[in-house]
């Protein structure tokens, strides 16, 4: 088992927590994890980016090679065609439909919505609103991890088992609310999967 992922988004938007538990959830399944410096976390809307590799074999380097990535995990949708050559060609884009707007020449949303639905293998979804609905677009980044829960290799019930460690000094709701995001991006992505 190996998979590349590019976490891909902006400052402020959970990418830090994405990895996290991601990270946590590969662990405890015995993989071995390697993650890139992310890149833009100093400034709250600056791009961020950041490189996760699992396996069940030892990993020799952190950064994954163009053209080999099994995912692009994006919370913002011009920073996921960033990264399109990163991309395998059997790999998924995950994106959130809904722009960060962050530099005054931001691409059409409807161009970027083109560029990405052009893609074969993409799930894309208004992760924002779908946790507004839940109860906080905080969540939104949980969201979009599961939406990718199925592409990534991994137990659900272990990314589950990372959000309660994570998110449960801060409380049982926090963590319900985190667990609900989570299955809502996952029920997403099994809807809409090619």
């Amino acid at each position: 088992m190996k998979k590349d992922i590019i976490l891909a988004g902006v400052g402020g938007q959970g990418i830090l927590s994405i990895a996290a538990i991601i990270g946590y959830a590969a662990v405890e399944t015995g993989l071995y994890l390697k993650q890139a410096e992310v890149h833009g976390m100093s400034q709250r809307g600056g791009d961020v980016q950041s490189n996760l590799r699992l396996s069940d074999q030892p990993i020799a380097s952190d950064l994954i090679p163009h053209g080999k990535a099994d995912m692009i995990l994006s919370v913002e949708p011009m920073e996921c065609l960033r990264y399109l050559p990163f991309l395998s060609k059997d790999g998924w884009v995950v994106t959130n439909t809904k722009p960060f707007i962050n530099i005054p020449n931001y691409p059409d949303e409807k161009q970027l919505m083109e560029e990405i639905e052009k893609l074969p293998q993409h799930i894309a979804l208004d992760a924002e609103s779908i946790a507004t609905e839940l109860g906080t677009v905080k969540a939104a980044n949980m969201v979009m991890l599961g939406a990718a829960s199925p592409f990534l290799g991994l137990e659900y019930e272990k990314l589950r088992d990372a959000i309660s460690f994570f998110f449960g000094r801060k409380g049982e709701e926090l963590v319900k609310l985190n667990h609900n995001a989570l299955e809502a991006g996952r029920q997403f992505a099994e809807k809409y999967m090619n």
